[in-house]
């Protein structure tokens, strides 16, 4: 533990007299104790916002292991065994926490969340209900539109989608979400749109700029949208484009993306080398 140089002094005093003080001892601990309870909750802080996926869960494994009552504990090795992409390890963890009697209405939006990865849809959608309406939170909105979508219940999704957007100062991930949930539907103008949008909040989301060329290719259009891009991003989505085109029937039109993509990109692009080389086989069959 790093302690701030005015804090050092304080603390080797009261060490010092301590050690010449038997009967002191008690407030010295008193003294030290909430500093090390601050320190310990920074660092579980860092461990699930900082650290490594994988990092996190084997810190979090090993403190709730030597302390199996700490609910703080198992909550991080919940939430970091989701962000690492465990899922299904998460589940029994949260399950327990929301049955538990320190649980936390968050506890049951985290469970819902790690349900939902895992493909339970209908278990998270009953673990949602559970949750006060009065418990307002952009996480919470962002799964209740999830699952509105997989019930294809779209005005509910659309409202829970815009309810969420409000809620956070960062919304491209769920506006990405909204969009493609409108591109499914088949409403191409109106995900084209929220692409856009999410793209004007975080020009480096990738996966939105390529839902962005599947909205416009469903609509006859082609070239690539006026945002930011790198020279692989260009490439890899004139790729798109080109396979948007080729399944619309565009064969001539996706050849000749197929072809700009191969230039474009920077390094040798193998995917769109050989989509073109299967399409020329294929003409030439």
């Amino acid at each position: 533990m790093t302690l701030s140089p005015r804090i050092l002094p304080v603390v080797v005093i009261a060490l010092a007299t301590a050690a010449c003080d038997s009967t002191r001892s008690a407030d010295v601990d008193r003294a030290n104790g909430p500093l090390n309870v601050i320190d310990e909750s920074n660092l579980n802080d860092i461990m699930l916002t900082a650290a490594s996926p994988e990092e996190a869960v084997a810190y979090f494994q090993r403190a709730y292991r030597e302390n199996p009552a700490r609910i703080d504990f198992r909550r991080g090795l919940a939430a970091s065994l989701v962000r690492a992409g465990r899922a299904d390890e998460a589940v029994p963890h949260w399950l327990a926490i929301v049955e538990g009697d320190a649980a936390i209405e968050q506890d049951r939006i985290d469970y819902a969340g790690a349900l939902i990865r895992s493909g339970n849809w209908d278990e998270a959608e009953r673990q949602l209900d559970q949750v006060p309406p009065t418990f307002e939170t952009y996480e919470r909105y962002r799964l209740e539109a999830m699952v509105a979508d997989s019930n294809q219940e779209w005005s509910r999704a659309d409202s829970f989608y815009e309810t969420a957007v409000g809620l956070t100062t960062r919304p491209a991930n769920v506006l990405n979400n909204w969009g493609y949930s409108r591109l499914t539907r088949g409403d191409y103008s109106g995900a084209e749109e929220l692409f856009l949008r999410a793209i004007s909040y975080d020009p480096d989301l990738f996966t939105a700029k390529n839902n962005l060329v599947l909205a416009r290719a469903a609509q006859g259009n082609y070239q690539l949208p006026l945002v930011r891009l790198t020279e692989v991003e260009r490439a890899q989505l004139l790729h798109t484009a080109a396979l948007a085109a080729i399944r619309q029937g565009e064969v001539d039109v996706g050849r000749g993306l197929l072809a700009e993509a191969i230039e474009t990109h920077p390094q040798h692009f193998e995917a769109a080398v050989r989509a073109l080389n299967a399409l020329e086989t294929e003409v030439r069959g």
